[in-house]
């Protein structure tokens, strides 16, 4: 029997609550991005200041970088783990703004990382980023959730994409701060011409663009105290179904009688656990498949870092090829960082959003990982032959696409299946699970095949780093790990596009969905309303 409060959730127009529940749910995701793409050019100013001297030249250790990288996707990984759980424990509201302000209070921490030695900033300086990588991490299952249960079936998937495509203006601004501030203190600063030494007041600058990423999010922490918790987990976990028909009525502008219930009724209280013979036999192979994807997308989202340094050194010269100050450095990476999200990033997210609920989940994320692919083996197969001597349009181009097709495929769709695949007493713990494997494919990703890319000629290694397994190898992995990515979404995960949450947890249904039925030449609804009618 369903409830006419989750009915009436599922049919209702599209209003202004959707909207400002994009904008509160999604300000988590703008400071995840804000921070995770503020640090390259925030990296150049503290090697300039920090390793200033003969034996580093002002570059930080790759052993420096692949900590600082990796500690905080870490936190990622556990703020993941712990918040989705607690999500469903004590309910989506009651966590959700605990993992906002450690946010806020992490990233105005990073800024007053102690001293001014180098071992006792970057350390304190990383102490704050796992903490930030926790609250993050936390941020990620609890905004899918919430906007999950909150939207109405027709637009359900546009809505959650949405919410996640709040990265793209977050690395918009990440890159805009970072050229306020640089050009700011240049200006400002009498030794800017200066190209040896930075000037003692640009040890202020990094620390001001880490702390301004916590005021928008910090903004937004009263609205997200003033939502109420979600229909969907206060009837379905604690089966308070008045209470969950006067929160909706507050904030959606729905009738009365489409929510009121005829005769007193009340959800069967759970079965069976989240570790349980019965969870793995119903959800296990669903929960497999959004780990899996998500751990390998991830792999390849974040190893796209490895062209990094060879892209920002065209960029890092003036145009008599001289070096540049301190400031301009970090100018010249926020802006590249922006024409990249301007022409590639954002539109993928955006390709996302308008179509998810037309073309459907498993179709979007099948194109992405062959797009993917595609992109990596044409620049990987001749890369030591051409692009490596010919950094030049051709190369961008390729790199922007891959860019672009994760967004328009996989990097998104594996947020958004999570949070529409399980029952409500799983679904934020099963999100928090899914996303923890991406981010053991990101710490992979961003450190294993930064080094593992490194030349097989000794020589030939960038300093601070050993042999790898060089450049061409790793971008046909990369590729190969897309077409695995590929094959695992198309024999493993279902389509939920067109369905409620309620029917996308009956298990029954769902096992008839893993298997070529995205691929059906009908209409979705009527395949899924084929299949519902046949149980």
């Amino acid at each position: 029997m369903a409830l006419k409060v989750l009915s009436a959730l599922d049919t209702a127009r599209t209003q202004y609550y959707h909207f400002k529940a994009i904008i509160i749910a999604g300000m988590g995701l703008f400071t995840d991005a804000y921070d995770l793409f503020c640090i390259p050019p925030v990296m150049r100013l503290i090697g300039r200041i920090y390793y200033n001297d003969e034996e580093y030249k002002g570059v930080i250790p790759p052993d420096v970088v692949s900590i600082m990288v990796g500690i905080s996707l870490l936190g990622t990984v556990i703020g993941q783990l712990v918040f989705g759980r607690l999500g469903d424990r004590f309910g989506r509201r009651r966590v959700y703004g605990v993992a906002l302000m450690l946010m806020v209070t992490s990233s105005i921490g990073c800024g007053f990382s102690i001293g001014r030695t180098r071992k006792c900033v970057l350390t304190s300086l990383c102490f704050f980023r796992f903490l930030l990588g926790i609250g993050i991490g936390g941020d990620y299952p609890l905004s899918a959730t919430i906007m999950s249960e909150f939207a109405n079936k027709r637009t359900r998937g546009s809505f959650i994409a949405a919410v996640f495509s709040m990265q793209g203006f977050g690395i918009l601004a990440s890159s805009a701060v970072t050229l306020v501030v640089c050009k700011i203190f240049e200006l400002a600063s009498r030794s800017s011409h200066i190209i040896s030494t930075p000037p003692d007041e640009a040890d202020l600058a990094w620390r001001l663009i880490l702390m301004l990423g916590a005021i928008p999010a910090a903004m937004t922490y009263y609205w997200r105290m003033l939502m109420p918790e979600t229909a969907r987990y206060t009837a379905l976990v604690e089966q308070n179904v008045r209470q969950a028909v006067k929160d909706m009525e507050k904030v959606l502008d729905v009738s009365v009688h489409q929510l009121t219930e005829e005769c007193e009724f009340v959800p069967s209280p759970p079965s069976y656990g989240l570790v349980s013979k019965r969870f793995l036999s119903h959800h296990g192979r669903d929960l497999f498949a959004c780990a899996a994807a998500w751990f390998l997308v991830d792999i390849v989202f974040y190893s796209t870092n490895l062209f990094q340094s060879k892209i920002y050194n065209i960029f890092l010269l003036d145009k008599h090829h001289k070096p540049l100050n301190a400031y301009k450095e970090a100018f010249r990476i926020a802006e590249f960082q922006a024409v990249l999200a301007i022409c590639s990033t954002i539109p993928g997210y955006w390709g996302t959003v308008f179509l998810i609920d037309r073309i459907g989940r498993v179709k979007i994320q099948i194109m992405g990982f062959f797009c993917m692919a595609i992109c990596l083996f044409a620049i990987g197969i001749p890369y030591n032959k051409y692009w490596s001597n010919h950094t030049n349009a051709g190369f961008l181009f390729l790199y922007g696409l891959t860019f672009f097709f994760s967004n328009f495929g996989p990097n998104t769709t594996t947020f958004i299946v999570p949070a529409e695949l399980f029952p409500a007493r799983f679904r934020s713990t099963c999100h928090g699970i899914s996303g923890a494997a991406g981010k053991v494919g990101a710490i992979i990703g961003s450190v294993g095949f930064l080094w593992a890319s490194q030349s097989t000629q000794k020589t030939e290694v960038e300093t601070g780093y050993h042999k790898g397994i060089g450049m061409t190898n790793s971008l046909v992995i990369l590729g190969g790990i897309c077409v695995l990515g590929m094959v695992l979404t198309f024999f493993f995960t279902p389509e939920t596009n067109g369905r409620s949450l309620e029917e996308n947890e009956n298990e029954e249904e769902t096992n008839e969905l893993c298997f070529l039925g995205c691929f059906n030449k009908s209409d979705d609804r009527a395949y899924l309303s084929a299949v519902a009618a046949s149980q």
